[in-house]
């Protein structure tokens, strides 16, 4: 099931922020995430926000229903207009994720995009990103979304080889991300990413030489790799714990990773962040880039966090909660927290690290400077960008990517 939220101050009923979370607002740019929490199915691997429609019968009523989901949400965006008051800046970026957006009919994709563009307009270059299941669009549906507005779309392909999708719970077809692109593409989208798993219970080395093959033969100009992550209270955790599956170590997950950086360099692909490829600068997902780059967004829907101006808060998990609270013409925040100078500072230092530019020295301190200069010495971070003034990370670094995090926030 779904991991609990953080606890956290009262976010109060307007859902009002603190005066200075909107000074320099305007040197910031602001994105929106909006979250879809339906699935078909629950993956065995996922603790995100989602819900079946078995897992809400009888706990939310018609409030749960995804059939109105989209007039729910374009409460909250509304609501997002009021508290962010006469703040001038047009959306950067637009990403809609879950759960399976794609659930929902593309009409209502569409619409809950064009509710950020009349309350909030959207710059004339902004990325507007769905995630997608494969199984649940055909040219007709991408063809709508196109035409509202979406640029850049996210499938989730995991793997190529039918006995590694299986131990994922994943439904869909082996070869249908990859006819998806081509129907993207043929859609009129600029960009499409497909999303990737390694180290699956089960799955080898040549396993996933052909899942890469298989992704980077698609022609996406985005692909997003991750180590699976098996969290406690999954079904994954609980076959393993049992036997049934065995659990990958980090070597192999060290080795994956190799494999994936030599194939996507062979390609034509550059890492810009340890988990993310693309074919240029134009590929990035300038969404993500917000999140790494401490700049301002905010989560709309159950479960959803928001961060502006330093400023951090989630709402409630609960589909039925969350648009009882709206209803009521009432925030649906369930908690939040104002960042510190040094709380800002670590996570500028957690997140930047992970990206090809690396992070300022200038925000270490000295034990920090002094972890930098053993990493520089071991190999971990690069010389080149080190005589600059910035820790960026070596193949090897990324590869122990969270070692290195950890000395240099000290």
């Amino acid at each position: 099931m779904p991991s609990a939220l953080p606890d956290g101050e009262p976010v109060p009923d307007d859902g009002a922020l603190p005066a200075q979370a909107l000074s320099g607002a305007a040197e910031r740019p602001l994105g929106f995430y909006l979250h879809v929490p339906y699935c078909a199915t629950r993956c065995g691997y996922c603790d995100f926000n989602t819900y079946t429609a078995t897992e809400l019968r009888g706990t939310g009523g018609v409030l749960a229903s995804r059939d109105n989901y989209a007039d729910t949400l374009i409460d909250e965006i509304r609501l997002a207009r009021k508290v962010l008051g006469d703040d001038p800046r047009q959306v950067r970026t637009v990403f809609v994720g879950g759960g399976t957006p794609t659930l929902l009919a593309a009409g209502d994709l569409v619409r809950m995009l064009a509710a950020i563009r009349d309350e909030f307009g959207l710059a004339p270059d902004a990325e507007v990103t769905t995630e997608a299941n494969p199984e649940s669009v055909d040219p007709a549906y991408l063809a709508t979304l196109r035409q509202g507005g979406f640029n850049r779309i996210s499938f989730g392909m995991q793997s190529a080889k039918q006995h590694v999708l299986k131990v994922l719970d994943r439904t869909h077809t082996p070869g249908r991300p990859e006819a998806c692109v081509a129907e993207a593409r043929a859609a009129g989208f600029e960009h499409v990413n497909l999303d990737l798993i390694y180290g699956t219970p089960g799955e080898s080395d040549g396993d996933w030489r052909a899942s890469l093959d298989a992704a980077i033969g698609a022609g996406p100009d985005h692909v997003s790799a991750y180590a699976l992550i098996v969290e406690e209270g999954t079904q994954l955790a609980r076959r393993i714990r049992r036997g049934e599956v065995p659990m990958t170590d980090d070597d192999v997950h060290a080795d994956r990773y190799l494999i994936a950086e030599d194939a996507f360099a062979a390609a034509g692909f550059e890492w810009y962040e340890v988990s993310n490829w693309a074919t240029g600068e134009a590929g990035r997902c300038l969404h993500n880039e917000l999140y790494w780059r401490g700049a301002d967004w905010w989560g709309a829907g159950p479960g959803a966090h928001s961060h502006v101006g330093g400023v951090r808060w989630w709402n409630v998990k609960h589909p039925g909660a969350y648009a009882a609270a709206l209803a009521a013409g009432k925030s649906p925040g369930a908690g939040r927290e104002v960042l510190s100078e040094e709380d800002r500072r670590v996570e500028r230092i957690l997140l930047e690290l992970r990206l090809r530019e690396g992070v300022p020295l200038a925000l270490l301190r000295e034990e920090g400077l002094a972890a930098s200069r053993r990493a520089l010495a071991e190999g971990l971070l690069q010389e080149g960008p080190y005589g600059e003034g910035r820790a960026a990370l070596t193949l090897r670094g990324r590869l122990l990517a969270d070692a290195v995090v950890r000395d240099l926030v000290d």
